[in-house]
């Protein structure tokens, strides 16, 4: 190991001061309609100068506008600037921040002519040499540029004017020269990097290291730019030494650099510095731009330019991703897209590595606050910016100790096993800078070993599970499946409604439409039944007519026959008065029109005798009373002439033709005198009607209609074997209607034709 030396050796300090004599310049962009972006104005240089056309600043307008910058209030843009050589001076790099705003143009209390839109956008901007104290900076313009667009009057420019002379004031003082560590003032949460990308916060640093071209592409141009920033403000001492980042053409710092040959332990630079600090990742061939606008892509496709770190708002690059990067950082949706297989293989963490880092992020994620950001909810040092800062230190420090340990063992012929990412890190212009400016024996200031290095423990092992179960996002999963469910529950169950509502109500309709077809049907069952009662009524009526007009017309002509055969009811030569006929007590002047108390007395009964033939019983004498002759009325049975004979008399007789004059009368020669009695169309009527009467009765009773063959006995009848009975022939009704069909005439038997007699009798004496 070499002695240090001394400090009057000249050890180089860790960060020069800005460059000599700059002073801060203060320019307005505006956004022509026509002509597209435009510095405007300068606040700072020489009348009639302009620093952008002297420098060749040809891009300041786009990188001072950003794309997208219109879809905000208020939005910032830090990008990079070259200076060219001059006389004097060589060339260095610059650093820009702008505060763009916009405004209704109808607000403006004096409009330009030249103002044709709707809205007014403008950019205020400021270009140091550093972007050390941009954190401060960034608040003061906004405040400022906010203030002029409030006077709604873009002429007076009174207040950028005392803004920029501020600035020179504060850069004669000495107040931005100052060379104190002012990282964590630049705005950037380091809090929020390591809670955004967890353990790829580690895979980030270490791409930077191998020097491979990263594109970051955001939508917000502000938090694009300070990712960028927070990213490379974790190699110690590096924002301050960023002055040939501007091109891939300038190489100043390592022109200046030399090798370190002292050390102070007690000073932190100090030590930093003699460890190789920081580590220049933009010398010759690279390229810084936080912000870099499409117009530039001709630089980044340059064949001197060999690596960079550059942002983007465009999605144009999104496209050619494959051309302009090796690494893609995707802020919008938290990916990180490794194009390069190689890189991809030099960036895998060891199980060191993995430790360390979550360490970190569960450190970083007990003492959120989603309030502050970036400060602890404890307040305290662990999980704040400075423990991360100083972790990250660490972990560079012990990383170049090791590969200057393992360099020293591969010249004494002792080749240890050499990591993916070391040997990748060995081809890297950064590292050839550091280990040139290096002491070969840095492992004797500090450990060359990993600070998570050795055994595993049960903290490790918990700690490593926490993390893996935060990568699966299982919490957003849930949610979004959650979502996704509920959606989908909610959709079903409103189908499932619709589908239930639409069976009940074809349940309904189905149930209506057999109701009504029941009600039909039974609606017709009661009006055929009706029908079919009033047919069967209506044929029991024209049954019984039928069969009483034929009835009564068979007597009718029997009597007829008799009377012509035998003489009966011919008058006598002498008249009588109906007086006299009475008191003898014959003739048929009065039939018919005795007493109640002897009206069955005055008719003859039929029995059925022992031979089987039908015979009329007289009444007796006694209870036969000759009728009142005021009283007197004549009832013919048809509508012939029947005189002296009753019909019944002869129900017993064998033959119609020869039958025995009847016992109850004997022919008088009075009788020859008498009129015969006129048969009466209303009698014959009242005897159809009595006898239709009973016959429906009887039908409704028993439930069945009257046949013209259906027979009722009114007595016992004899036995077969001296059963006899005497039929007649019945003759068609004369009064049966045409259009009703007329049943077929069958000989009726005696005895049946005496019973209905009878019974025709009964009704015709009530």
């Amino acid at each position: 190991m070499s002695t240090p030396v001394s400090p009057t050796n000249g050890a180089m300090p860790l960060s020069p001061r800005g460059v000599p004599g700059f002073i801060p310049l203060v320019c307005v962009v505006d956004f022509h309609h026509a002509r597209g972006p435009e510095v405007e104005k300068w606040f700072g240089a020489d009348e009639g100068r302009d620093p952008a056309a002297e420098y060749d600043w040809t891009l300041l307008p786009f990188m001072a506008l950003s794309d997208g910058a219109h879809a905000a209030t208020e939005d910032f843009s830090y990008f990079t600037l070259l200076r060219p050589a001059s006389e004097t001076e060589p060339a260095t790099s610059l650093f820009g921040i702008s505060c763009t705003r916009q405004m209704d143009a109808s607000q403006l209390l004096v409009r330009p002519a030249d103002v044709t839109r709707s809205t007014v956008q403008k950019a205020v901007v400021v270009i140091a040499d550093t972007p050390q104290y941009f954190g401060m900076l960034r608040e003061r313009l906004s405040v400022v540029t906010k203030a002029w667009f409030a006077q709604r009057e873009f002429t007076d420019t009174e207040i950028l004017r005392r803004f920029q002379e501020s600035l020179a004031e504060e850069k004669l003082r000495g107040v931005l020269n100052e060379e104190e560590d002012r990282d964590q003032y630049l705005g950037m949460s380091l809090r929020e990097l390591v809670r955004e990308f967890r353990w790829q916060t580690l895979v980030l640093l270490k791409c930077c290291l191998l020097q491979p071209k990263m594109l970051f592409f955001g939508s917000r141009c502000e938090r694009l730019c300070m990712m960028q920033f927070s990213l490379i403000s974790l190699i110690p001492g590096l924002l301050r030494n960023l002055q040939d980042s501007a091109g891939p053409d300038l190489n100043n710092y390592e022109k200046r650099l030399a090798k370190p040959t002292s050390l102070r332990t007690s000073d932190r630079n100090s030590l930093l510095s003699y460890m190789g600090l920081p580590l220049q990742i933009f010398g010759k061939g690279s390229l810084f731009g936080p912000y870099t606008p499409l117009q530039q892509l001709d630089v980044l496709a340059d064949f001197g330019t060999k690596s960079y770190i550059v942002g983007s708002t465009n999605s144009l690059l999104l496209q050619q991703r494959d051309r302009y990067s090796d690494i893609l950082i995707n802020l919008d949706e938290d990916i990180i897209n490794i194009t390069s297989t190689s890189l991809k293989t030099a960036l895998q963490l060891s199980v060191a590595d993995r430790r360390w880092i979550d360490f970190i992020t569960q450190n970083v994620n007990d003492t959120w606050d989603d309030a502050n950001p970036g400060r602890p909810k404890t307040l305290g040092y662990v999980g704040s910016e400075e423990f991360i800062r100083l972790q990250f230190e660490e972990y560079l420090l012990a990383l170049i100790s090791s590969v200057k340990y393992h360099n020293h063992l591969t010249k004494h012929k002792d080749n240890p096993r050499i990591a993916d990412f070391v040997d990748a890190w060995k081809r890297t212009e950064n590292y050839r800078i550091w280990d040139t400016n290096t002491d070969s024996h840095l492992f004797d200031i500090v450990e060359p070993k990993h600070p998570c290095a050795g055994g595993l423990t049960i903290d490790d092992v918990q700690r490593r599970i926490t993390q893996q179960v935060q990568d699966l996002h299982l919490d957003e999963r849930f949610a979004v499946g959650k979502e996704v469910l509920g959606r989908n529950l909610a959709a079903g169950r409103e189908k499932a409604s619709t589908m239930f509502n639409k069976l009940y109500a074809d349940m309904e309709s189905l149930r209506e439409a057999q109701r009504k077809r029941a009600e039909e049907a039974k609606s017709n069952q009661n009006n055929e039944e009706k029908a079919a009662e009033k047919n069967a009524v209506s044929a029991t009526q024209q049954t019984i007519g039928v069969k009483a007009g034929a009835f009564v017309n068979s007597w009718a002509a029997w009597a007829g026959e008799k009377r012509k055969a035998a003489g009966w009811g011919r008058a006598s030569t002498t008249a009588t008065s109906n007086e006299t006929q009475s008191n003898r007590g014959g003739g048929w002047a009065g039939w018919g029109k005795a007493s109640n108390t002897n009206r069955q007395s005055s008719y003859a009964k039929m029995e059925n005798n022992e031979s089987g033939a039908w015979t009329p019983r007289a009444a007796s004498s006694s209870s036969s009373t000759a009728a009142s002759p005021g009283k007197q009325e004549q009832r013919a049975l048809n509508r012939g002439s029947l005189s002296g004979e009753s019909m019944f008399d002869a129900a017993g007789s064998e033959s119609g033709m020869s039958s025995p004059v009847s016992p109850r009368r004997r022919p008088l020669s009075g009788d020859a005198t008498s009129p015969a009695p006129t048969a009466s169309t209303p009698v014959i009527d009242a005897v159809v009607s009595a006898a239709v009467a009973v016959d429906g009765k009887k039908a409704g009773q028993n439930g069945t209609a009257m046949t013209p063959d259906a027979t009722t006995p009114t007595s016992t009848p004899a036995p077969a074997s001296e059963k006899k009975e005497a039929t007649v022939t019945l003759q068609p009704a004369p009064t049966v209607e045409e259009d009703a069909p007329t049943p077929p005439l069958t000989p009726v038997p005696v005895a049946v034709a005496a019973a209905e007699a009878a019974e025709a009798q009964n009704v015709w004496g009530r």
